[in-house]
C-alpha cells in the first residue's frame, strides 16, 4: 500500500497535525463521578504515542444538570474534572500529540431520574423523544439561550488548559441534533421551523464559542444524517439542501466540519461516489472529517450486538485520500483493539493489527 496520503502535514491556522488521521471520539465511561482519572491520560496518551495526528475526546458533558444519564460519563466543568482534563492535555502533548475535547449533551435521550442530578428535567427541544412521541416540558427560549452560554464556557476552558480546538457534538440525536431534526422539533420561536430554522441553536453556539474563545481557536462541528433513534434519518436529501444546511453553520464560524456516516465508503447522493465529507467539503471549501468502519468489516452497530470485526485493508479509504475527497480520517474501535494501529499502517505491519472484540470497549487499555 501507498499510504503517503494518511501521512502528509495538515495545517489550518494554528493547527498543525503531523499526518490525517484522527482518533473518533468514543464514549467510554470510565470517569467515576464525571472526573478522568490517570488511566484516561494513559489511554489517550497511547493513542498520541501510537502516531495519532489529532484526538477526539469521547463525549464530555456542558455544566447543565440534565447533561448526561451516567455519572461515569466525564465531565467538563468544575475544578476537579478540568484538573483530569489538564493532566490528559499534558499527557497527549508529552508525546506531541494534538487533543480536542468533544463537548456534549445528550438532551432528550437522558432517561428521567438519571445521572448526576436525578431530579433535573431533561432537556428537550419539544419535549419529544421521537415524532409525535411527547414526554418530556420543551426549554424555555431563555433555557436555550443559557444552554448556549453553557457550551461557550467549556470551549473557554478546554482553550485555557491548553486543548488544541475544541469539537462541538451536533450529531447522532443528541440535543443539537435534536434542534435540527424534524421530529423532535416543533418549536414556534427563533429555534424552530425551517431547517434553517432549526439550526439557529448550533449557529448561536457556534458563535458564542468564536467570541469567547477568539480568531485562532479551532471550531470542529460534528454532524450526521442519521440518528440513534432513526438509523435511516436524513436532514438533506439533495445536495441544494445540503448546502442550505451547512452554509450558515460555515459562515457561523466552524473551521473543521467532522461528517459522521456509519461506512466511509458509501455514496451520499445518487450520481456521485462522494461520501457525506466529500460533499460537505465541497459546498463549504472548509476541511472535512469523514469516519466509519476504517480497518474493519463490520459496521459499529455490531458491536453492541456483543460482535467484534475483523481487520481488513485500506485500500478504499486511500483511494479517497489520494483524490482529496476530505482531509482527515477518524479511526474508531481500530485503535481501540491497536493503540499503534497508525504506526502499523505506516509501517506496512498490516497483518500485525489485532481484530476488534467486545472486551476492547469493557477495558480501558
Amino acid at each position: 500500500m501507498n499510504t503517503s496520503a494518511l501521512f502528509t502535514p495538515f495545517e489550518l491556522g494554528q493547527l498543525k497535525l503531523a499526518n490525517r488521521t484522527v482518533m473518533a471520539p468514543m464514549t467510554r465511561g470510565f470517569s467515576p463521578n464525571g472526573i478522568p482519572t490517570d488511566d484516561v491520560a494513559e489511554y489517550y496518551r497511547r493513542r498520541a504515542e501510537g502516531g495519532v495526528g489529532l484526538i477526539i475526546t469521547e463525549g464530555t458533558l456542558i455544566n447543565h444538570p440534565a447533561a448526561t444519564d451516567n455519572t461515569s460519563y466525564p465531565s467538563f466543568f468544575g475544578e476537579e474534572a478540568l484538573a483530569g482534563w489538564k493532566k490528559v492535555v499534558d499527557a497527549v502533548h508529552s508525546v506531541g500529540g494534538k487533543i480536542m475535547p468533544q463537548i456534549w449533551h445528550i438532551g432528550a435521550t437522558r432517561r428521567p431520574g438519571t445521572g448526576p442530578v436525578p431530579d433535573a428535567p431533561t432537556a428537550s427541544p419539544s419535549g419529544l423523544v421521537s415524532k409525535d412521541k411527547k414526554v418530556f416540558e420543551a426549554l424555555t427560549t431563555e433555557e436555550v439561550e443559557g444552554l448556549v452560554a453553557d457550551y461557550a464556557q467549556a470551549a473557554f476552558d478546554a482553550k485555557e488548559i491548553g486543548f488544541d480546538g475544541v469539537e462541538i457534538h451536533g450529531a447522532h440525536g443528541y440535543l443539537i441534533d435534536q434542534f435540527f431534526w424534524a421530529d423532535t422539533n416543533v418549536r414556534t420561536d427563533r429555534y424552530g421551523g425551517s431547517l434553517k430554522a432549526r439550526s439557529q441553536f448550533a449557529i448561536e453556539i457556534v458563535k458564542a464559542v468564536r467570541e469567547r474563545c477568539g480568531e485562532g481557536f479551532p471550531i470542529v462541528f460534528r454532524w450526521s444524517q442519521w440518528k440513534q433513534q432513526d438509523y435511516t434519518a436524513r436532514l438533506t436529501n439533495t445536495p441544494e439542501e445540503l448546502a442550505e444546511f451547512l452554509q450558515p453553520l460555515s459562515d457561523a464560524g466552524v473551521d473543521i466540519f467532522h461528517c459522521s456516516q456509519r461506512r466511509f465508503w458509501e455514496p451520499e447522493f445518487e450520481g456521485s461516489d462522494m461520501n457525506l465529507a466529500g460533499w460537505t467539503k465541497k459546498i463549504t471549501g472548509k476541511p472535512t472529517i469523514s469516519v466509519g468502519s476504517v480497518g474493519l468489516d463490520q459496521e459499529f452497530l455490531s458491536s453492541f450486538r456483543g460482535e467484534g470485526a475483523d481487520v481488513v485493508n485500506i485500500d478504499k479509504l486511500l483511494e479517497k485520500m489520494n483524490s482529496h475527497e476530505f482531509d482527515l480520517i477518524a479511526i474508531g474501535r481500530a485503535l481501540l483493539a491497536n493503540a499503534d494501529w497508525v504506526n502499523k499502517i505506516k509501517n506496512g505491519q498490516l497483518d500485525t493489527l489485532k481484530p476488534f472484540t467486545p472486551d476492547n470497549i469493557a477495558q480501558l487499555l
